[in-house]
């Protein structure tokens, strides 16, 4: 897995708790964290699959 697409799972993750600490605290503010973990969780699948595709490629020649 290439770093960014670590990274961005790393950042997705932490995005989840903490909407799931500010709903449990009643905050709305969960909403935006929810928010960040699906751009976070899209942007790891995108390096994840360019990682692959560009791996694929190499190998067939």
């Amino acid at each position: 897995m290439p770093r960014l697409g670590v990274y961005a799972l790393i950042v997705c993750l932490l995005a989840v708790a903490a909407a799931v600490v500010s709903f449990v605290q009643g905050s709305l503010l969960g909403i935006v964290w929810v928010l960040l973990a699906g751009l976070s969780s899209n942007m790891t699948w995108y390096y994840v699959k360019t990682a692959r595709d560009a791996r694929r490629d190499s190998a067939t020649g």
